[in-house]
């Protein structure tokens, strides 16, 4: 653990955001969390704790809670983004503007660029600037159990290693271990992909369909994972680590998942508007299905679990619709 005399500004007051924040300051770093919402921002700053997000847990002291970006960023070199993938392109332009130094820019968004479907590191260049130091944070984390101090690691991935390393430190804890990670952009894509196939597996546990269809989804699905893994130039060995297989476990077996709610909810016949409503929060694989989709077809990459994922939620086709789409398609020769 590295105590740095320069703040961490952490952007995004939701249940993630705020359990990183928290960590962060429990592990002796200065904090400064901000929000988009100024009426809910300054809530956290009366109460010192996100009832809504993240209840219970209190704010260190050495965390602070800004309304005002500028006054957020002040003394901040590191500046950590855990925002919707939808809004984090115009965050980096409302940064671009208020930047005065020189910044090194992570993230915790599990996404792709809404407009493009690409990794969200080439928004970043694209805003910021090529040279621009980055890094993400992923792997299986629920915020709930971060925010409880229970043990949890996940991985750093960037494109500069003294920042990889800085970040690494500042985050590693007894029960928050931290490891780094070389395949930048696998990691990225591993946190997308896993988001889609959670809402995949909450459709079939929602539908009913037992344990032999949820392993074989499962396992049909880490396959299309490691199809456009490899095609997009990541590394596969990275689908085994703790942004593939830990995080997609994790997702794709637990409740707290949002992602899995959804999914869920969908299969028993809930509409997607009121899935979205009762999730609660920002069900992230929603867009990533779509981005995930198009960046399948500028590889040339057949994703037919994300196809039938898309067709359900965006082209009203009804989940056993989708299911036997599937289960009609013709058999691979191999497996």
């Amino acid at each position: 653990m590295v105590v740095k005399a320069s703040p961490i500004l952490v952007v995004g007051a939701g249940a993630w955001g705020t359990a990183l924040a928290v960590h962060l300051a429990r592990n002796h770093q200065c904090v400064h969390l901000w929000g988009h919402n100024p009426v809910f921002m300054q809530q956290l700053y009366e109460q010192r704790s996100n009832e809504r997000y993240l209840p219970g847990v209190h704010f260190p002291e050495s965390l602070t809670v800004f309304d005002d970006l500028s006054l957020a960023l002040e003394s901040v070199e590191d500046v950590l983004i855990v925002i919707p993938s939808l809004a984090f392109a115009d965050f980096l332009h409302q940064l671009k503007e208020l930047q005065q130094r020189s910044l090194r820019i992570a993230w915790g968004t599990k996404g792709l660029d809404p407009n493009t479907a690409k990794p969200l590191h080439e928004t970043v260049m694209r805003v910021m600037g090529s040279d621009v130091a980055m890094a993400i944070v992923s792997g299986p984390s629920f915020a709930k159990e971060v925010g409880q101090a229970l043990p949890t690691a996940v991985c750093v991935s960037g494109n500069h290693s003294d920042f990889v390393t800085s970040l690494t430190e500042r985050l590693h804890a007894p029960c928050f271990r931290v490891y780094p990670n070389d395949d930048f952009l696998g990691v990225q894509l591993c946190g997308v992909m896993k988001n889609v196939l959670a809402i995949a597996m909450g459709i079939t546990a929602g539908l009913d369909l037992g344990a032999n269809t949820r392993a074989a989804l499962l396992t049909r699905g880490i396959a299309e994972m490691r199809r456009l893994l490899s095609a997009a130039g990541g590394i596969e060995s990275t689908l085994l680590g703790l942004a593939g297989m830990g995080d997609l476990v994790l997702t794709c077996s637990d409740n707290q998942s949002r992602n899995r709610r959804f999914g869920l909810a969908i299969g028993q016949g809930v509409s997607i508007q009121d899935a979205q409503a009762s999730v609660g929060g920002e069900v992230e694989g929603l867009p990533n299905t779509r981005q995930l989709l198009a960046l399948g077809e500028a590889l040339s990459v057949e994703l037919p679990i994300t196809q039938q994922v898309y067709r359900i939620l965006y082209q009203g086709v009804s989940p056993k619709e989708g299911l036997d789409s599937l289960l009609s398609r013709q058999r691979a020769n191999m497996e």
